[in-house]
């Protein structure tokens, strides 16, 4: 017996998160726009909310596992996780630009010291005399 026929766990999981990002009242009807019945949805939400979709496990017929009160904690607790992900991704590119920026300002500094003259000592003999004036 399968939970989702036809669907992937990831796909019903997100579905299932989909579900809780409806704004109030329109939820009945977003599932009557997905083809998805209530019972469906209920057992999916069941068995994401109670780890049993990560377990493959298909959820028991009796008294819920989680609360309602539980269940709103665990689609909060999600969304915050969501938004931490999202500021450090963001936090991730800027780091990665600032990366960039600094090995072109390197690359730029070699090639400008590759550009200068080399000093070069050569031995030839130096005046012995100091410095001359016109007298």
């Amino acid at each position: 017996m399968s939970l989702t026929p036809g669907w992937t766990d990831d796909e019903v999981r997100e579905f299932v998160y989909e579900y809780a990002r409806q704004p109030w009242g329109t939820r009945r009807s977003w599932l009557v726009e997905q083809g998805v019945s209530w019972n469906r949805f209920r057992r999916w939400r069941s068995a994401v909310e109670d780890g049993d979709l990560d377990r493959g496990l298909v959820p028991r017929e009796g008294s819920a596992m989680t609360t309602e009160n539980e269940r709103r904690q665990f689609v909060n607790e999600r969304q915050r996780h969501a938004a931490e992900t999202e500021r450090l991704r963001e936090r991730v590119r800027e780091l990665e630009a600032t990366n960039e920026a600094l090995g072109k300002a390197i690359g730029l500094l070699h090639q400008l010291n590759a550009q200068e003259p080399d000093t070069v000592e050569t031995n030839e003999p130096r005046d012995s005399f100091g410095p001359r004036t016109s007298s």
